[in-house]
């Protein structure tokens, strides 16, 4: 037997038991005659104790081990003359007696500790070895729990747990897909899912009535915090529901995932549910971070044709931001956020700003231009006070300005300490625009998807007005970032196919890309809908984090690449023949 207890469980009431424990090695400690060493498994820390006095042989072994050696020992448990209140087993300490190295390790490449001193790569590299680390292997403990809180919580409302296939057929909308070649028929190519959403749907057309999935899904689009090539979703779907059955449903869920995983209680009072024009106009942004205010103001009537200012007369948008207590910014700071509006990232062409004095005057960036009674209207409509700083984007789209003042708004809320990580703001955004224009495709595209109804009042817009249509969907967001996304579902083969035809489809290309489904729709198919979340944005945000990478066990790096399996790779010419691949390397 390898062992009797975990290093995580011992505690003084063991105190005279006779033990075996095994584990890693986590450091060595050598004081007079006593060597101590901490070791480690995935339960937690027990100190050992090697004494030369009563076995110099024992103690000589022990001073041979190097870190992350892994060893099995056998001893009596004893009381610690110094306890360790940080540690668990802090009470208690190993009297050695016998010594077993089962696996010699070399050096690691850095130290496996919460604070180690590896970079973003090598602990990629060696991620076997960075999931040794406490932090690391926490998140993914509060991302099992998570998942089995989310089945709990689903299998008492009705739900079936359901499988779909990895291996689907290609769809043209949305990110671009993974494909995979087919041996046995050559030429065709199987793609991994984005989604299950048609999949999800044909199980309602079967009669399942409550669907929930924990799946994976592939997108093949650049990558950034919050994305990865492959991630994981919650994925529902429920028949006979209209968007607040939906909404109400899962708002029970996520409550139910903040108390039994977080221990955060949200309360009984509904989430705000906040129209997604008003979120753009508001917060220039669809997933507004709500902990903190700093909403926008419209300044076009109080700045625009007061002066001989053309940077404001001649756009289409003005707007400003009032951040408190930031008129003592130095010229410095104000640069340093000017330069950051500039980046190419931002885009933005500048940055005026404005200080509120305490005698409540008003000393701007534009004074040469603007009469202190219109600063004085500047300062009454953006309700600034003596001591705030008001700053001001503008542009001449007004979208796109919209957007630049968004980025400026989280900069200023991340400088001025307004996005706790322990405070939670939640919100639904809702009454999506149905489609939305692409200039790449010169053709009006689905905002979600196209299998996403419109809004019951709006459908007769199909016809004389599709770009102003509203979609029954609807997006959960938490601190600033969408978790999760839905909508109900298109169920009528007729209205189906005339959504088809304004994306831009043939009768031949819609049968072609999604005859299965509409073919599926004549068969009774019930009203429906559904929501997916982001398993993976849920868990970093529990777990405070910056990145999804530090919460799922083996993640891709900013490339998409898989820098310990060293993947993507090429594969060898007789694969290739046997898919009928010509794959032909530009060799330089």
């Amino acid at each position: 037997m390898y062992r009797t207890h975990t290093c995580g469980e011992l505690r003084i009431s063991h105190v005279n038991t006779k033990v075996t424990l095994s584990g890693w090695v986590q450091r060595i400690r050598k004081m007079g005659g006593m060597t101590f060493v901490d070791l480690r498994d995935r339960y937690g820390i027990t100190q050992l104790v090697f004494n030369e006095e009563t076995n110099t042989t024992l103690c000589e072994e022990a001073n041979k081990l190097g870190r992350e050696y892994v060893i099995q020992v056998e001893g009596i448990v004893n009381e610690r003359y110094n306890k360790n209140a940080k540690m668990p087993t802090g009470d208690i300490e190993i009297i050695v007696d016998k010594l077993l190295v089962l696996n010699a390790s070399t050096t690691p490449p850095f130290t496996i500790e919460n604070d180690t001193d590896g970079g973003d790569d090598l602990r990629m590299k060696y991620r076997y070895l960075d999931l040794r680390r406490e932090n690391v292997r926490k998140n993914l403990e509060l991302r099992h729990k998570m998942c089995i809180e989310v089945r709990h919580f689903l299998d008492s409302k009705g739900f079936l747990e359901i499988e779909t296939p990895v291996l689907v057929g290609s769809t043209p909308e949305g990110a671009r897909d993974f494909i995979v070649p087919s041996r046995m028929n050559p030429g065709c190519f199987y793609a991994l899912p984005q989604s299950p959403q048609t999949l999800k749907q044909l199980l309602m057309v079967a009669g399942m009535d409550r669907y929930f999935q924990i799946v994976k899904c592939f997108r093949d689009e650049d990558l950034r915090a919050d994305r990865q090539p492959e991630f994981t979703q919650i994925d529902c779907e429920m028949s006979f529901v209209e968007q607040d059955d939906v909404i109400s449903l899962f708002e029970e869920m996520t409550k139910y995932l903040f108390k039994k995983v977080r221990g955060v209680d949200l309360g009984e009072k509904p989430f705000l549910r906040l129209p997604w024009l008003d979120a753009m106009k508001r917060f220039g942004s669809d997933k507004p971070d709500m902990r903190f205010g700093m909403e926008f103001v419209e300044l076009m009537d109080t700045l625009q044709g007061k002066s001989d200012f053309a940077v404001f007369n001649d756009a289409a948008y003005i707007g400003g931001i009032c951040a408190e207590g930031c008129a003592v910014y130095t010229r410095k700071q104000i640069d340093e956020l000017t330069n950051f509006v500039k980046s190419p990232q931002i885009g933005a062409k500048g940055l005026v700003y404005a200080r509120v004095n305490e005698d409540g005057s008003v000393k701007s960036s534009v004074d040469k231009f603007y009469s202190q009674e219109v600063l004085q209207e500047l300062k009454t409509k953006m309700a600034a006070k003596p001591g705030d700083l008001i700053l001001i984007i503008s542009g001449d789209n007004a979208m796109k300005a919209r957007k630049q003042l968004c980025e400026l708004r989280l900069e200023m809320g991340n400088r001025m300490g307004l996005r706790d990580k322990n405070k939670f703001a939640l919100l639904w955004v809702v009454d999506f625009p149905m489609f939305e224009w692409s200039d790449e495709e010169q053709r009006l595209m689905a905002m979600h998807h196209p299998f996403t109804s419109p809004k019951p009042e709006d459908i007769p817009l199909l016809d004389s007005d599709p770009a102003n249509v509203k979609a029954n969907a609807y997006d959960m967001v938490c601190n600033g970032c969408e978790v999760g996304g839905g909508s109900i579902r298109i169920h009528d083969a007729v209205l189906q196919a005339k959504i088809f035809k304004i994306l831009g489809f043939t009768p031949e290309q819609a049968q072609a890309q999604f005859g299965f489904l509409m073919n599926a729709f004549k068969y009774g198919a019930p009203p429906h809908g559904g929501l997916a979340y982001g398993l993976d944005r849920w868990v970093s945000l529990f777990a405070g984090l910056d990145s999804i990478r530090d919460c799922i066990a083996f993640p891709k790096n900013n490339s998409g690449r898989d820098v310990m399996l060293d993947a993507p790779a090429h594969v060898d010419q007789k694969q290739l023949d046997e898919l009928m691949i010509d794959v032909r390397h530009n060799e330089e």
